[in-house]
């Protein structure tokens, strides 16, 4: 149960500043679906509390100011003590009066500045900072496997955003395929290993970022199992990571091997690619809505394909030796995983696990989301032992 933090000097978030509609309701949180709410204000003091709340009072004189303007609310006013309550625990106010975080340099501060900002408008939890997010961004430890046109996108702007520690994994080297799609990598770059070229990147771009990585070509689920359990703590032992994300597609049972290996960890993980022109990514958390086969399993229900007796569903969505992507695709892809690790890290924007979601660029008002409730005949993360290994994956195409 959330409670509400004890604020110094309660503000309405910038972002969130309120305004009279023409029948005189407030409305606030911006105009933004998912965020944005309207209040009757039948009296008017409802508006004239959320201008009090700038952030130069404390809540007792914002009380006595809402009181004196509207003299039927005598304090201690218990309406306007709700009203401020209700306001806080929807996420529209902040502490003008909090301290900046001590994990957070200076300098940090200034660099992150204007993600804190989105951070706190996405935000819909009561907070004692709203740096909060950005804090648990800096704490975290995140498993990236593969780094190209994907994992590559994610892993930049993982790493721009301030995650704390990032650890890559890929096995291949850069090819002038490659560059149409893989833009953190350069012509310098050919015939480099990949994790090396990456690396380096990665770290030019963010020296307050921890950035490791190794040539590994994943196998297997024990392979999975040995990198989430790898982690280094601040003392270089092994404790884990708090969020795996799988940028690789080879071979074709990894998403099967990711899902299974992170349902017995107790591991969030997510998983992105791009199909042609749809491009999406899956968001998990064990124990939260869907696995990745409860998913699978709903929406090969949920498809009509048509397909005659005995007919593979590939003769409805072709395999092809290439891979048809540019960097648009490529870096939809990775922008994708890199906001799905975001939420599952901070909470921001509150969007719950068990999901996929994602665009058609063919048609740009025809969004992809698919959700499903945790199914009970799952192979994956029913009560009972877990059956043979399902089929491979047929979900976006190569990511490499």
């Amino acid at each position: 149960m959330m409670t509400v933090p004890a604020m110094r000097r309660p503000r309405i978030k910038p972002e969130h500043r309120a305004y009279r509609t023409v029948d005189g309701h407030v409305r606030i949180g911006s105009v933004v679906h998912g965020i944005g709410a309207e209040v009757k204000d039948p009296d008017g003091w409802v508006w004239t509390l959320v201008e009090a709340m700038d952030g130069t009072r404390n809540a007792g004189e914002i009380v006595a100011e809402v009181s004196r303007r509207h003299p039927g609310l005598r304090p201690p006013a218990p309406d306007i003590v709700q009203a401020m309550t209700d306001l806080t625990m929807a996420g529209f106010v902040e502490d003008a009066g909090a301290a900046p975080p001590a994990e957070l340099s200076e300098r940090e501060r200034e660099r992150y500045s204007r993600g804190m900002t989105l951070l706190r408008w996405m935000d819909l939890r009561p907070r004692e900072s709203s740096w909060e997010p950005q804090v648990r961004l800096r704490r975290a430890r995140v498993l990236l496997i593969g780094v190209g046109g994907t994992g590559g996108a994610a892993a930049r702007d993982l790493a721009a955003s301030g995650v704390g520690r990032l650890h890559c994994v890929d096995p291949d080297v850069v090819e002038l395929s490659n560059l149409n799609r893989q833009t953190l990598f350069s012509e310098r770059d050919l015939g480099t290993p990949k994790i090396d070229a990456a690396l380096t990147a990665l770290r030019a771009l963010n020296s307050d970022t921890t950035v490791t990585g190794e040539r590994r070509e994943v196998r297997g689920p024990a392979d999975l199992e040995d990198l989430l359990t790898g982690a280094p703590d601040s003392s270089g032992g092994g404790s884990g990571y708090d969020v795996l994300l799988l940028a690789a597609d080879r071979p074709a049972a990894i998403r099967s091997w990711t899902n299974r290996v992170c349902l017995a960890s107790g591991t969030s993980w997510a998983e992105a690619g791009y199909r042609g022109p749809l491009v999406s990514v899956g968001v998990f958390t064990p124990g939260r809505g869907a696995c990745w086969e409860c998913l699978r399993i709903a929406e090969a229900e949920r498809r009509d394909l048509r397909l005659a007796p005995g007919q593979d569903e590939d003769v409805a969505s072709p395999r092809m030796p290439w891979n048809p992507v540019n960097a648009v695709t490529a870096g939809l892809s990775g922008g994708l995983l890199a906001h799905a690790a975001i939420t599952l890290l901070c909470g921001v924007p509150p969007v719950g696990p068990g999901h996929r979601f994602g665009l058609n660029l063919m048609v740009p008002g025809d969004a992809i989301e698919q959700r499903s409730d945790r199914r009970p005949d799952c192979p994956a993360c029913r009560a009972e032992p877990a059956g043979p290994e399902p089929a491979a994956h047929r979900g976006p195409g190569d990511l490499s």
